[in-house]
């Protein structure tokens, strides 16, 4: 605990938070639960994506991410150009001007360095090196917490990704695959850590185990048109997604499955409205969850998962639902096999419904036993989360343990 006389640490969270990316908003949710139970009194605000979403929710003071409100859309006339290319210049002094304010900030979990969703360098990757360069200009400790990492061929968003990850103080990743990546882009890894993605620290519900006849499937869709190297076939990519998951949503529907259909984020939403089009069922409905917590809720009131986004696969895993993964990167592969379910990946890029119903009913046989080994999962990610918090608070508040280890010393 900080000393009364002493000026409260003040900590800053900065990423895409309040976007209509759950699990982004979900690693927020996990770090600020760890912070209000370790260090009740730290002053918190964010520098985020959507500001009025994450003051309103998690009641914290919030900051634009953005100086240029059309940020992440397409410039084609000269002044949105202009606009653009001036919000760069007026960020840098944003972000600066705010890392200053703070002792430390944290960058909760996220694929921050990673390009496997399309990426242009001058978007995220540069707003995360503008805030790790000013972390190191202004000696402000900036941690970049569980995130995930992935080889990147773009030459510009690598370096951009390489020197952000190289300037900031901690760092940690949620899987040995991100460690490795940036080790191969030249980073010095040999102090970072491994542990679960932030969303396992959340609290939940386990799901219950199915009795009676098969019960309903969730089936978590994604506007997925492949990654950042994909962007000449990125129709046809979605094209296939959205057949074969189709197709597959139309197979359980004459099994006489009910079917549940979830998003993890907003742009999601037309891909469920073509699947509900196209299949026209009443077996078929679809969730409106609007945060990890109400999609951990739909996945433990399911008999089987089956999911693209890779947060809706750890909500499911979190319950202790089976789960099979449409895998549209390593990192849903590197999760799978985590949690015990490897052989449960299905390629998102080539979803063949006839395999997948395949996969579908084995994953269902091994039901029970699956069941088991997630549980067994679940503790140790939780015990991993654990030390990671523990990590980070000497890190990054390096007072604050101490004042805590001497008062276990001093302890009867």
């Amino acid at each position: 605990m900080t000393p009364a006389d002493e000026t409260p640490v003040r900590v800053g969270v900065f990423g895409l938070l309040g976007s209509g990316n759950l699990g982004n908003d979900g690693s927020l949710e996990a770090v600020l639960g760890y912070l209000r139970a370790e260090h009740p009194e730290a002053v918190v605000d964010a520098l985020c994506g959507g500001p009025e979403v994450v003051a309103t929710r998690y009641r914290i003071p919030a900051t634009r991410l953005h100086w240029y409100r059309g940020e992440y859309r397409t410039a084609s006339r000269a002044g949105a150009i202009a606009a653009k290319g001036l919000g760069k210049l007026v960020d840098a002094v944003r972000t600066a001007a705010w890392v200053r304010r703070h002792d430390v900030v944290i960058v909760p979990g996220m694929g921050v360095l990673e390009a496997t969703l399309p990426l242009r360098p001058w978007g995220f990757p540069y707003s995360l090196f503008l805030l790790c360069a000013s972390g190191r200009l202004f000696g402000t400790r900036v941690a970049l917490v569980s995130v995930g990492a992935a080889a990147i061929g773009n030459r510009p968003t690598r370096a951009l990704v390489r020197w952000s990850a190289r300037l900031a103080t901690y760092r940690s990743y949620r899987d040995a695959l991100s460690r490795d990546a940036m080790r191969a882009m030249g980073v010095d890894t040999a102090r970072d850590e491994v542990y679960p993605d932030l969303a396992f620290a959340l609290p939940t519900l386990p799901a219950s185990a199915p009795s009676g006849p098969p019960g309903p499937v969730c089936v978590g869709v994604m506007a997925f048109h492949g990654g950042n190297d994909d962007r000449a076939r990125a129709e046809e990519i979605h094209r296939r997604y959205l057949d074969g998951t189709t197709r597959f949503v139309r197979a359980l529907v004459e099994d006489g499955r009910p079917v549940r259909l979830l998003t993890g984020d907003g742009v999601d939403v037309p891909v469920v409205a073509a699947i509900l089009d196209a299949v026209d069922s009443p077996l078929v409905t679809a969730a409106e969850a609007a945060s990890l917590a109400d999609l951990m809720k739909e996945t433990a009131a399911a008999d089987t998962v089956v999911a693209t986004r890779y947060h809706n696969l750890i909500c499911a895993l979190k319950v202790g639902t089976p789960t099979l993964a449409l895998s549209y990167a390593e990192k849903s592969d590197a999760l799978m096999a985590q949690m015990g379910l490897g052989a449960y990946c299905h390629p998102a890029r080539e979803v063949d419904a006839d395999r997948l119903l395949e996969q579908f009913r084995a994953l269902e046989q091994r039901s029970a036993e699956l069941r088991q080994t997630l549980a067994e999962r679940n503790l140790t990610a939780a015990r991993r989360l654990e030390h990671q918090f523990t990590a980070l608070t000497a890190a990054l508040f390096p007072a604050a343990d101490h004042a805590h280890a001497h008062a276990l010393r001093e302890a009867p």
